[in-house]
């Protein structure tokens, strides 16, 4: 028996005296160029490690906790190389460079890949670039700071791989890579949905005067409890329980849904009043046809559906997909459409980001010989599920946890983001939350990382100059952002989709984030400006004279001898669309009423921002901007934990503190034990 005891807490301390790498140091992967690179890890308590790098080789010894690291000197440029570490075991990494490492960051804009955007396959065929590396951070969250992340790879930019890569991280890379002929990695650690407070770490928040009321929030938080709190808003809209819904019911045409909430389709649902939610949605719509229409040949589209979609017509099953942004277009067999009602019932599952069906409206119809009959418009809803996806990266601090503090302290260049979408409700707390974001991963990797983000880009949201704009607002909240020094801003409101908040032109945006970096960084006299608005002047006394900067060699329009995008309002507050002309290169001139008050002028102050048609002699757009300072809808609007009414609760639970306090002292004390065990008894037997 005490030769059995003695195997197996030997084998079991063995397990634990692997030498163990972070999860993302893996083959292919590209440290930092010209800075000392850390290399840690974890072994057995006082292991003696052995770090072996191109001419370098290091010699450290684990403490007493099994933690260990070594600095190798600065790198240049080059590779590929090995990485070896040996204690009681051996790692080998190889094919790894030295160059330049980027950590690409925000929402699903920028998590958005390579083979989801415009010119994917025409990309495939001129894609040989080994010098650009790239890896996905897995999805995690945690209540604390962690230690590593979830098992990853970095992968060799190929025709096989770069199609998983992010779109803006990869064509950013592809700039970059051409212009310096440097490695160039993409760190990606981004994720859809998610709002700027879940990336920013507590201590940011401590130090913040804006976010002292948060101090005391942050406590263990019981997810189920959450998800129990979001089904108790949702049946209390959909006026029926979950466990109600039977399918075989909701799927034929004498189902009553009279009393069933409704979603306007094609449009993702978080923006109405089913919320930030993931999880299962059936949504049903009835049509009717005549005789004559019910006999010809019919097809159904239903443009895109986010993510998976099964898809009935009274009561059959017509088609299904798994792939969230591919058409949907089913051919309906004969004798399934009926002279008079029928339903069309889909099933709809979103496992996160954005969810339902999206893309244009036109392209949501019934076809039926020669004629489409559209189906857009309102369609009746009923939750049976949630998942726990968004919600749990709705918290603070959450993902910056799991997904950026472990990545410290692996040095990088510099930061890319593309985020705000989600926080447009809130957008006036922008103005302090996004550079308390910039201000607290600079304090993190204790340098002043050049910092370079994307504004929101085009979009058909609710709201103008009138009723008011939360995209508006964020967009200018990420212009005020200008102001932290070593940042960067591209303006997209020329090169997205109205119809679309995933716009697939992701080349274009990755090309101008690399604009500012060759810029900025890299000495190439490459022009990132935008157009800024200077100053206003009122001449003889009905013309409005605005003036820019970087404007290049002057302002330009797409061709239009009219300027659109712009709007005044004079004493009643009250703005109106006007039109502009071109005025002595760097300005526009506005022609004003007669006996006009000036009180506000504004330029692309609404979600589609689309017809704005003035931009410099390089094509850049110029950026929205306002001079009024009239109250905007989002002032006053905070960031709250503890709204049940939007499916947050406060969770204090005891019971599973004093459980976690135990389970982690026994733990402790087993890891102690068993190495305390084994050394004695291995002493007794020699």
């Amino acid at each position: 028996m005490k030769i059995v005891l003695i195997f197996f807490f030997s084998f079991q301390v063995a397990l634990q005296a692997q030498i163990k790498l972070p999860g993302f140091f893996t083959d292919n992967m590209v440290m930092q160029r010209d800075c000392q690179i850390p290399i840690w890890g974890w072994a057995q308590p006082n292991e003696k490690i052995t770090v072996t790098f191109h001419n370098q080789k290091l010699r450290t010894k684990s403490d007493p906790s099994g933690q260990w690291k070594v600095l190798l000197q600065p790198e240049k440029a080059g590779g590929p190389y090995n990485l070896d570490i040996k204690g009681k075991n051996k790692l080998v990494l190889k094919n790894i460079l030295v160059g330049d490492v980027w950590l690409a960051s925000g929402q699903s804009n920028m998590e958005w890949t390579v083979e989801q955007s415009d010119n994917y396959l025409t990309e495939k065929n001129m894609t040989q670039f080994p010098n650009i590396r790239h890896v996905k951070i897995e999805h995690s969250v945690a209540m604390s700071p962690q230690e590593d992340v979830l098992p990853t790879q970095w992968d060799v930019c190929s025709p096989e791989t770069f199609g998983k890569f992010s779109g803006i991280g990869y064509y950013f890379a592809k700039e970059l890579n051409q212009k310096t002929h440097l490695p160039i990695g993409i760190l990606n650690a981004s994720w859809g949905g998610s709002m700027i407070e879940t990336w920013i770490s507590r201590q940011g928040f401590e130090s913040s005067e804006e976010f002292q009321y948060l101090n005391n929030s942050f406590l263990n938080v019981d997810f189920e409890e959450i998800k129990n709190q979001i089904i108790i808003r949702l049946e209390k809209l959909q006026n029926r329980k979950i466990t109600e819904f039977k399918a075989e019911e909701f799927i034929q045409l004498n189902y009553d849904d009279s009393t069933l909430p409704t979603l306007i389709q094609p449009t993702d649902w978080e923006s109405q009043s089913i919320g930030n939610v993931d999880g299962v949605i059936w949504i049903r719509k009835i049509i009717e046809i005549s005789a004559e229409e019910a006999q010809k040949a019919a097809k159904l589209s239903l443009s895109r559906i986010d993510d998976e979609d099964i898809t009935y017509i009274n009561g059959i099953k017509i088609g299904e997909n798994n792939v969230w942004n591919s058409e949907r277009d089913y051919t309906i067999p004969p004798n399934v459409l009926k002279a008079g009602k029928n339903v069309i019932a889909i099933k709809i599952t979103d496992t996160g980001g954005g969810g339902g069906l999206w893309g244009e409206a036109e392209k949501v119809f019934l076809q039926l010989g020669d004629k489409k009959m559209s189906l857009s418009g309102e369609w009746a809803f009923f939750v049976t599920d949630v998942f726990l996806t968004n919600d749990v990266n709705s918290f603070q601090s959450l993902t910056y946890n799991a997904m950026i503090h472990p990545l410290l302290p692996f040095p990088i260049k510099g930061i890319i983001w593309y985020q705000g979408e989600t926080n447009a409700p809130r957008a006036y707390q922008y103005r302090t939350t996004f550079p308390l974001l910039i201000e607290d991963w600079r304090n993190k990797w204790k340098t002043e990382l050049p910092f370079y983000y994307v504004q929101l880009a085009t979009y058909k949201t609710l709201g103008d100059s009138n009723s008011g704009c939360d995209w508006a607002e964020l967009r200018e909240a990420q212009t005020m952002t200008l102001q932290v020094p070593n940042t960067g801003m591209v303006v997209t409101t020329d090169i997205g989709n109205p119809n679309d908040i995933h716009p697939t032109n992701k080349h274009d945006v990755g090309k101008r984030l690399a604009d500012i970096a060759l810029n900025q960084i890299y000495g190439f006299e490459i022009p990132f400006n935008n157009p800024v608005y200077d100053e206003l002047a009122i001449k003889n006394n009905n013309q409005l004279i605005i003036k820019f900067n970087y404007v290049g060699g002057g302002l330009k329009t797409n061709g239009s001898d009219k300027i659109l995008g712009f709007e005044i309002a004079g004493n009643d507050n009250v703005f109106k669309e006007v039109t502009g002309k071109l005025y002595e290169n760097n300005a526009v001139v506005i022609q004003l009423p007669e006996n006009f008050t000036l009180k506000g002028l504004r330029f692309g102050w609404k979600g589609d921002a689309s017809n704005c048609n003035l931009f410099n002699s390089f094509g850049l757009p110029v950026v929205p901007f306002r001079t009024d300072d009239i109250k905007t809808i989002t002032k006053g609007v905070k960031f709250e934990l503890y709204k049940k009414n939007k499916g947050f609760v406060k969770i204090t639970n005891p019971l599973f503190k004093i459980f976690c306090l135990i389970f982690l002292f026994f733990r402790s004390f087993s890891l102690w034990f068993n190495s305390w065990f084994f050394l004695f008894f291995s002493n007794s037997i020699i």
